[in-house]
């Protein structure tokens, strides 16, 4: 890369050079890595697009063009993602935290106070289940002040991001590490909620390079049709010391039928299907009755 006289032209030709590498919305990314560079953001980047390009951020600017190149996702790079406002670190032991999910969040919410009151002022006990960066349980906790919230994750280092995020965010809930549901065996619990793995194993080699090579594999792959993670969680449930009144779970397109069948036969009677800003069928809730 040749050096620019603007900030604006840094941007044109790092945006046609991860088109032509044939990164995906290279222009977003484009935008994404140079704002991080320059700590620029919202109405002061815009301003400064015709300043001259900074000459002590050129070494490091080209330096994450050509990661971004090479397949690293930019919120790796810049080592946070934005979930529901909040700012989360990020690094390759998490998912990135997708808007989709939001809408889990919202459903969560607004279902949970729907839900019968607790005897003599219980708190309702929430768990995210698989929690990575802890967007869903931190967002949960943040919006549900009058909730308990917990989170697991069988990976220690997605607990430690989680637990970091926890910290900058000032914001406290309780964690465990584990398989799924097992951390909480004879614990009441009320809500469940989780974005577990749900790509079927010989989907993984057709995911974006981005997705594939980047992100948790441990993460992603939910067995032989994907729905593996839901099938072990339905069965944990009667390790609990009782059967929560509503589980909720993130899922991939095309699984929404079956999940809420699982859901069904386990007894939740009431169920929400919620489709994503696509269209796609990507929520499943089930609520006793």
């Amino acid at each position: 890369m040749q050096p620019q006289r603007s900030i604006r032209e840094a941007y044109v030709e790092a945006s046609s050079f991860l088109r032509e590498q044939q990164v995906m919305e290279p222009e977003s990314n484009t935008r994404l890595l140079l704002e991080w560079v320059l700590g620029l953001s919202g109405a002061a980047y815009y301003m400064a697009l015709p300043d001259p390009f900074p000459v002590d951020k050129r070494e490091s600017w080209e330096s994450v063009v050509n990661r971004k190149a090479q397949g690293e996702p930019a919120q790796y790079i810049i080592g946070e993602q934005e979930f529901y406002g909040e700012l989360f670190h990020v690094n390759r032991s998490v998912l990135i935290p997708r808007p989709e999910t939001e809408l889990l969040v919202e459903a969560v919410v607004k279902l949970g106070h729907t839900l019968p009151s607790r005897a003599d002022g219980e708190r309702p006990i929430c768990v995210d289940i698989g929690t990575g960066s802890g967007a869903i349980a931190l967002t949960i906790a943040r919006l549900c002040p009058d909730w308990e919230v917990w989170a697991s994750d069988i990976s220690a280092d997605a607990l430690q991001v989680a637990q970091h995020n926890s910290r900058q965010q000032g914001t406290e809930i309780g964690w465990q590490q584990g398989n799924l549901l097992e951390p909480f065996a004879g614990k009441r619990v009320n809500i469940v909620v989780s974005n577990p793995p749900y790509i079927p194993d010989e989907d993984i080699a057709g995911l974006q390079p981005e997705v594939r090579e980047h992100e948790p594999l441990t993460a992603l792959a939910g067995g032989p049709d994907g729905l593996g993670p839901y099938r072990i969680m339905m069965s944990q449930l009667s390790l609990l010391a009782n059967r929560p009144e509503m589980v909720a779970f993130e899922l991939g397109q095309g699984q929404a039928p079956d999940v809420a069948q699982m859901v069904r036969e386990a007894g939740y009677e009431q169920i929400h299907i919620i489709k994503d800003l696509a269209g796609i069928e990507r929520h499943v809730i089930g609520i006793l009755t």
